[in-house]
């Protein structure tokens, strides 16, 4: 087909939703409603070694069983990475970026990174990459790779950091001389929907370095392997065609077209293991997964002359790219049986990138510019992070019978408990490289900022997780992939809720079968939660460290023998857990008053929660002395001992509180008849209502004076609130604090950034640092209190300060703390960049979201890529330009 063919077939294409022809005035929305839009998008993870997928290993060290140093030569079992890679819904075809400076000794074709136990503050990406745009349906995204000319300094990185302690900072790329003088290309990868299953690819390398330098670009494309099991025979194939374009036929996708611009060589291998190189073993093809690399690099006979394989890639090659040049290359990969056509090209990429703009202009309406960015990125990044996941515990357990025995340890190790987990689904993952695998508790808190940009996917992942091939029989939810079995806080029903609200706020029309759907399967866990983790049926709940590493003094997963660990937050996440089902029933009763025996259910249970959180002495978590809440170790025959370290965990009680609507007793009567009942016989089981002069009432685990003793610690510059938010350990302790246990010493310090210590967590610290998503359940919930105390509850912010202020306008205060990390200060450095990011426009123009941030500078530190919950940051902007749900 000619180009002027090419073209007017992409214009027929694009009009049918080009803002243009009148049809649609935010055609993102339109394309949002179809699923067959979302077949193709950024599903291919950055790292997929190293994962627990992929360990067959006796002894579960799955860093080391599958690691970087393989993972060219190697075939996947379960996924597939890349960079910048693509791929369909099931993850059959792929598509990403392969690079070569002319110094590498292998080709990048994924990002490098060091092991938990190679990095001195856990695993860590050594790569600087970032999402610059994206779109719910992926009909528009950029991405963003920052590639350095010198060769990439693997073993240095590995060296360095193995001989830095816990004490010394990380050692980064940009630390070595690998990026020294701008020596870098900036590779820009620009994805454009002509249709669900066409789409045009740009790739961008500028030099900013100030010689000339070799560069080739390699677009990629391959099948994941497949056949390689003994489970499937099926084999596709990729052919490389007489007029330039790869051929590509799979059994169930059909056939699609690789169509390249310039008449660049086509290179083909299999994607096979390489057992000769890796293990001294038997290839099953000469032609395996790094024949490319080794092709291109050591000009080795390691491609197939006859152009067909499972793996094929277009060769650009560039001897010189002067200072300041930018080189492209342009592709199409199509059902469509058409040549490529520039003009198409040109055109997807303009429309699709307008369109964009219009889409997140009715997201983010009357936003500031600077916040605008700030929020796109972020909602980019959160999209991108949207991968294929799949992982069939079964399988994984009994081994592939094309492959070796497994060992007999694996029988009761890892998720042996979970063999009913078998998915393959597009799931949002906290961090594409450190974290490749899904979460239960970050999976909640993603769906919140989803909403404002894709309401639908955040309720799929809301109901996905608690369907039957992933909840665990007894109702428990999976935690995530090194221990399914592991325990994570309970904010499932919070995020539904507020998912629901939003979503409601937006479209006009409440999603009731939604809520119902979250809620019954809900009922299921919350019942787990009561029957596994009150062992004493005190209302007093344990849990173990859930999700906040080493915020305690010990492993809170194993305390002292014969001790049990009755906690604050796991307490405080039971009541959250409770108020939002109660919050939630009352949605549902409003339509169905059969769910009024439900409210009334969760209403009474909360009440029993905080009588016996406020119960201090008697193993409640409420310390009158101190105004403050604490864990507390119990055993039979001995007085509770409470854990009297201030931290994260005794500001969480902050978090269960709601108010109960005035419609309420109205709209619900059987519900209000309940109540009425408990008040006339039981009226000390409602001393946890309170009932102001208005209409508003409260349900709190907290009195509005206890509320105000715990703030005082909470908004005290000198414990919990710094300039950016709240840190998770009260900085009280930057000297240390020691105290006896069972006769035993402990200690526990105020570390503001890194651990220090190995203690529960690699690189992740929960002595201090500011983490987003407790800090934004924290002000949530102090509006639920203004809601009550209105202009009767003032505090200082700061503790101590003359001025003082009303729960919301601390609330919205702390908000603009937290949103405040990404916007750039006096000298155009935002206070969350990692440190070792750069300073001017090649680095300041890019906003990270980092896993959590320095709880005295804001510095961002953990995964750098990661926007996951760190992505609220978006949904505190998204919120000021909707009404508040």
């Amino acid at each position: 087909m000619s180009n002027a063919a090419g073209s007017e077939s992409v214009n027929n294409e694009l009009g049918s939703s080009n803002p243009a022809t009148g049809t649609a005035a935010n055609p993102e929305l339109v394309r949002r409603a179809d699923p067959a839009w979302r077949t193709w998008g950024p599903y291919v993870a950055a790292r997929q070694w190293g994962t627990v997928r992929e360990d067959y290993s006796a002894d579960g060290d799955a860093w080391s069983s599958f690691g970087f140093d393989q993972s060219h030569a190697r075939a996947y079992r379960w996924g597939e990475d890349g960079l910048a890679a693509i791929c369909d819904r099931w993850q059959f075809l792929c598509f990403g970026l392969a690079l070569w400076n002319g110094a590498d000794p292998i080709l990048k074709e994924r990002a490098f990174g060091l092991t938990n136990s190679q990095g001195n503050h856990g695993e860590d990406a050594k790569e600087y990459w970032w999402v610059l745009d994206d779109t719910p349906t992926h009909s528009w995204s950029r991405w963003l790779y920052r590639y350095p000319q010198a060769a990439y300094p693997y073993d240095e990185l590995r060296r360095v950091n193995a001989g830095r302690g816990k004490d010394e900072r990380e050692y980064e790329l940009s630390d070595t001389s690998a990026l020294a003088d701008n020596r870098f290309f900036d590779v820009t990868v620009s994805y454009a929907k002509a249709g669900p299953d066409d789409i045009h690819i740009v790739i961008e390398a500028t030099n900013h370095g100030p010689d000339a330098a070799p560069l080739h670009l390699l677009p990629t494309i391959w099948f994941r392997n497949t056949w390689a099991w003994g489970r499937d025979d099926r084999h596709p194939s990729l052919q490389a065609q007489p007029d330039g374009r790869i051929r590509c036929d799979h059994q169930t996708l059909g056939t699609y077209w690789l169509a390249a611009e310039g008449g660049p060589a086509t290179l083909v291998t299999q994607n096979e293991t390489n057992a000769e190189a890796l293990f001294d073993g038997t290839n099953r093809t000469p032609y395996t997964k790094d024949g490319i690399g080794r092709h291109v690099i050591d000009g080795a006979d390691t491609v197939d002359p006859s152009g067909q394989g499972t793996k094929a890639a277009f060769w650009y090659r560039w001897d010189t790219v002067r200072p300041g040049e930018t080189v492209r290359a342009r592709l199409r990969l199509s059902t469509k049986d058409d040549a490529f056509s520039a003009a198409a090209a040109d055109q997807a990429i303009a429309v699709r990138a307008a369109e964009a703009d219009t889409f997140y202009d009715s997201v983010l309406a009357d936003t500031p510019e600077a916040e605008r960015q700030v929020a796109r990125r972020c909602f980019a990044g959160l999209l991108w992070s949207t991968k294929l996941y799949r992982f069939g515990v079964q399988s994984w357990l009994d081994g592939d019978p094309a492959g070796p025995k497994p060992p007999p340890e694996r029988d009761n190790g890892r998720n042996s408990r979970w063999t009913h987990l078998d998915l393959a689904e597009l799931m949002s993952l906290p961090d594409e490289w450190e974290y490749p695998w899904f979460a239960a508790w970050d999976l909640a808190f993603h769906t919140v900022p989803l909403s404002y940009v894709d309401p639908q996917l955040a309720k799929d992942q809301l109901i996905l997780l608690s369907r039957e091939w992933l909840m665990h029989p007894d109702g428990q939810l999976p935690a995530y992939e090194w221990n399914f079995g592991d325990v994570n806080p309970p904010v499932h029903a919070w995020a539904a809720l507020r998912v629901f609200r939003i979503d409601a706020a937006a479209s006009g029309v409440p999603d009731l079968d939604f809520l119902k759907r979250v809620f019954h399967k809900q009922l299921l866990t919350f019942s787990w939660w009561v029957n596994r983790k009150d062992a004493d049926g005190s209302n007093i709940f344990e849990g173990g460290f859930l999700g906040m590493d080493n915020v305690g003094p010990f492993d809170r997963s194993t305390p002292p023998p014969g001790w049990r660990l009755e906690q604050s937050d796991a307490t405080s996440w039971m009541g959250v857990f409770c108020l939002s089902m109660l919050e939630i029933a009352f949605e549902l009763a409003r339509a169905d008053h059969s769910y009024e025996d439900a409210a009334t259910k969760f209403f009474e249970h909360f009440l029993s929660i905080a009588e016996a959180a406020s119960r201090f002495g008697g193993g409640g978590i409420w310390d009158e002395q101190d105004g403050f809440c604490y864990d507390v170790l119990s055993r039979d025959g001995a007085s509770p001992e409470p854990l009297r370290v201030r931290s994260m965990s005794g500001l969480l009680p902050i978090a269960a509180a709601t108010t109960i609507p005035a419609w309420v007793w109205g709209e619900l009567p059987g519900f209000a008849s309940r109540v009425a009942w408990l008040a006339k016989r039981h009226p000390d089981r409602m001393r946890h209502l309170y009932r102001g002069t208005g209409d508003v009432q409260l349900l709190s685990l907290l009195d509005p004076g206890q509320l105000g003793r715990v703030l005082h610690r909470m908004l005290d510059e000198d414990e919990f609130l710094s300039p950016y938010g709240i840190r998770s350990l009260s900085a009280a302790y930057r000297d240390g604090l020691t105290f006896q246990v069972d006769g035993e010493t402990m200690s526990i310090d105020y570390e503001p950034a890194e651990s220090r210590s190995g203690l529960f967590g690699g690189n992740s610290n929960w002595r201090g640092p500011i983490w987003f998503p407790v800090n934004v359940l924290l002000t949530d919930a102090l509006r639920a209190h203004h809601s009550y105390t209105g202009a009767d509850l003032q505090v200082a912010l700061p503790t101590g300060g003359a001025a003082t202020w009303e729960l919301a306008a601390v609330a919205d205060e702390l908000d603009r703390r937290l949103v405040a990390l990404f916007l750039p200060g006096e000298s155009g450095r935002r206070p969350g960049t990692p440190r070792d990011h750069g300073d001017g426009p090649g680095w300041s123009e890019h906003p990270t979201y980092s896993e959590y941030f320095d709880g005295d500078t804001g510095i961002g530190l953990g995964a750098s890529h990661q926007t996951g919950w760190t992505a609220l940051v978006g949904a505190l902007i998204a919120q000021r330009s909707r009404k508040k749900p």
